[in-house]
């Protein structure tokens, strides 16, 4: 059975981005998940429950199910071997059932629990990206707020620093990274920087890196907190750009699973960094498209021309491909809004308190059509 991780897309395992999957193992499944998840042929299950073990056998691992026996079954072993898992890891728990929405989960080297999902959650997820997007948009000034506060804190805690990768995931709509890509590929996000791939000066940063798929990234910030926190980061021991300390004076990496932590810490919602890159490009194909809407004409193909440019434009900013950006990153009730002549149908917004004009039309339309 294949599987994909998530968020993300790689094959090797890695602490969970605390999404959506996660908070249903750590705190029961709501009514509507619960639903999609028989629709989708899933059993919600999680990792108190009885499992298949993995046990150390010379160089390699044996399996044992949950009465004590080993698994010698070809396709529960064809399974388990699909699921990629690091023989680092330890305290492995392997769903037995199949079906199950939580395949696997484990311990890195630095006693973080890992998560391998079952693909078809994967889909749900992506599924439900979109229906979740509103309720980004109405936490989203209560989120700035709180960045804002952390980044004031003193010292360098955890909530600091992370904090300060939020603010420029908000800025700069960069991937948040993954260490795999970073060590195989040479590639980054933010969470995987190193202090070479950033210059700073007084409150101005510059951030200078490759970025996945080999894509080149040049992006300037103007802000004088995170230049402060950057720069005493790079002061700090370690080979990553962004590091704190905790509270036995040990300075840590920050990874995306620190991150993820901390917007849904903040947010009390199952809400991941990819979520910026999602309100991002909905918001700015929203207001491209809007000021071609007065000068398009009612000829259909002139509309599906006006669309298709403003998800080509979306998707250099976000550094994508197309197919990607429209498929992930912009809402569909953006492009039926334009398409349907409702585009400009809703007057004049206001901007809100840390939220942004054309932000607060995003989240007055997905209000609107009930795309919430």
């Amino acid at each position: 059975m294949a599987r994909r991780l998530l968020p993300g897309r790689s094959r090797a395992m890695r602490a969970s981005d605390t999404c959506c999957a996660e908070a249903a193992v750590a705190g029961g499944v709501a009514d509507d998940t619960e639903i999609a998840l028989r629709e989708a042929g899933l059993r919600h299950v999680d990792d108190s429950t009885p499992g298949i073990t993995r046990i150390r056998r010379g160089s390699g691992f044996s399996y044992v199910d949950p009465k004590g026996n080993r698994v010698r079954d070809a396709a529960t072993l064809a399974r388990i071997a699909t699921l990629a898992i690091p023989p680092a890891y330890e305290a492995v728990w392997i769903c037995p059932d199949p079906s199950g929405h939580l395949q696997a989960t484990g311990r890195d080297a630095r006693g973080r629990k890992q998560y391998v999902y079952h693909p078809d959650w994967d889909a749900l997820r992506d599924t439900d990206k979109y229906g979740r997007l509103a309720q980004f948009g109405t936490i989203l000034p209560r989120l700035r707020a709180r960045v804002e506060r952390d980044l004031a804190r003193n010292g360098m805690p955890r909530e600091k620093v992370a904090a300060a990768v939020v603010r420029l995931l908000d800025a700069t709509l960069v991937r948040v990274g993954t260490p795999r890509y970073a060590r195989q590929n040479r590639t980054y996000g933010l969470t995987t920087l190193r202090p070479r791939h950033v210059t700073v000066r007084g409150s101005r940063l510059r951030f200078q890196f490759t970025g996945k798929s080999g894509i080149t990234h040049d992006v300037s910030v103007n802000d004088p907190r995170v230049a402060r926190v950057v720069r005493n980061c790079a002061d700090l021991p370690g080979q990553c750009l962004f590091k704190y300390v905790d509270s036995d004076g040990q300075v840590r990496d920050i990874g995306s699973t620190d991150v993820n932590a901390y917007l849904r810490e903040v947010t009390g919602g199952e809400f991941t960094a990819k979520d910026f890159r999602t309100w991002a490009g909905s918001v700015h194909a929203l207001a491209l498209l809007r000021k071609v809407a007065a000068e398009t004409t009612e000829q259909e193909a002139q509309r599906r021309k006006a669309v298709a440019d403003a998800i080509k434009t979306v998707a250099q900013r976000l550094r994508n491909t197309v197919a990607v950006c429209r498929k992930c990153y912009v809402h569909p009730a953006v492009i039926d809004a334009f398409l349907s002549g409702e585009a400009n149908a809703d007057g004049p917004v206001r901007a809100r308190t840390r939220l942004r004009a054309d932000e607060a039309r995003l989240l007055r339309l997905l209000e609107k059509t009930g795309a919430a």
